[in-house]
């Protein structure tokens, strides 16, 4: 993108930040594709090799997800997105980790977290976050915030220097405006470099065909999570307004702020892929769920369960939300889970996690017999489970 689209771009989200309604146009198209990228001078050939370094440690990492299909998927929706001849130079690699992230380093590399893939709901969500990191990468942001701590950190280093050869109170305030002044910009110019990959993001989703809407929903669902966290939590909600002197990146309101203005209308009525993202994820969707709930963050969980729960309860969200009610432990919450269990078993009746967990709330309520029963069924359909010795001492001795 040139210095002018960059300018168009920066104009129409501080139109629309400064503003509540706006008629402004949609997110710019992308540019032209000019091929594949060759690193240039000595500060991109080293960070290109790092980042080989890098990518060669992450492929034989144990945190990563081999599953050929999952990662085909992913690739697929990319290309979707970002268009074919430009998904080619990127290696898509997930990360079986709870947290919403997802990053792109200058090789081309994608590392995608289990944690954001748990949240999304359709592949346009999923589309709106790999485009998002996808302009990271096209704009080659990771090389140029390199440049800029390096010249802020020199900027720094000089000003310490003559700070000490001039000891004096003024010498040394001066030192902490300038201090203040350069992360203050350092802090700047990432969350400059976030709004512009959003630009750039949404703008492959205008042209794409899917719902380019479901950009700002990812945010919208986002503030939603923190929202019941805090109040799970007993804290008050965070102001998604608010810039923080050191923040990264700009406040969720703003973003989903700004994206639902610049999504252009007519792709309002686009297919956002929904039913084919809750297949290609069906296989992983209990580990995630399970992963997540280990968090310990109640109010979070059950608000990323009841949300994926919009296109109707299945027996993986209802075992998710008995395995979290009964992982809490309050013997209202054991009450539930039974109810929560039960209720996957109606959809599903050979899910036998869902019948040990029935069998182990049963009996902290003091429903002895149901939850020996349970916990019987639980046996029959995996009599090799890793836990049988100790479930079996829970139950009577034969005669």
């Amino acid at each position: 993108m040139g210095h002018f689209r960059l300018a168009k771009a920066a104009l129409i989200v501080a139109s629309v930040i400064g503003a509540t309604h706006v008629n402004a146009e949609p997110a710019p198209t992308p540019p032209p594709y000019h091929g594949f990228y060759q690193p240039q001078g000595v500060d991109e050939v080293g960070l290109w090799r790092e980042d080989d370094e890098s990518e060669r440690r992450l492929a034989a990492s144990q945190l990563v997800i081999q599953d050929e299909a999952l990662n085909a998927y992913l690739k697929e929706v990319l290309c979707k997105t970002v268009g074919t001849d430009r998904c080619t130079a990127t290696r898509i690699y997930v990360l079986r980790e709870p947290t919403f992230n997802a990053t792109m380093s200058p090789n081309g590399t994608m590392r995608v977290f289990s944690g954001m893939l748990l949240r999304m709901r359709s592949e346009a969500e999923l589309a709106a976050i790999l485009g998002h990191e996808f302009g990271h990468f096209e704009q080659r942001h990771s090389l140029k915030q390199f440049k800029e701590r390096r010249t802020g950190s020199d900027l720094l280093a000089w000003g310490a220097l003559l700070a000490s050869m001039s000891p004096g109170y003024d010498a040394r305030r001066t030192y902490q405006s300038l201090e203040i002044s350069v992360y203050g910009n350092l802090y700047r110019y990432g969350r400059d470099q976030e709004r512009e990959a959003d630009l750039l993001g949404l703008g492959y989703l205008n042209q794409s065909s899917l719902r380019p809407q479901a950009a700002s929903e990812v945010w919208q669902n986002l503030m939603g999570e923190i929202d019941a966290s805090a109040l799970a939590r007993g804290l008050k909600k965070p102001k998604y307004n608010a810039i923080a002197f050191t923040a990264s990146h700009p406040p969720h309101g703003e973003r989903a702020g700004y994206l639902s203005e610049l999504a252009s209308p007519g792709g309002a009525i686009r297919n956002d892929g929904a039913p084919r993202y809750r297949q290609a994820l069906a296989k992983w969707l209990p580990v995630f769920l399970e992963d997540q709930i280990k968090l310990n963050d109640f109010g979070a969980s059950e608000y990323i369960i009841e949300n994926l729960a919009r296109n109707g309860w299945t027996p993986t969200l209802w075992h998710a939300r008995g395995e979290l009610y009964r992982t809490r432990g309050n013997q209202r919450d054991l009450v539930h889970a039974a109810q929560f269990y039960q209720n996957a078993i109606a959809l599903d009746g050979n899910l036998a996690a869902s019948y040990r967990g029935l069998g182990l709330s049963l009996f902290k309520t003091g429903e002895r017999l149901r939850g020996q029963e349970a916990l019987k069924q639980y046996l029959e359909l995996a009599p090799d489970a890793e836990d049988a010795g100790m479930i079996r001492l829970m139950l009577p001795k034969e005669t």
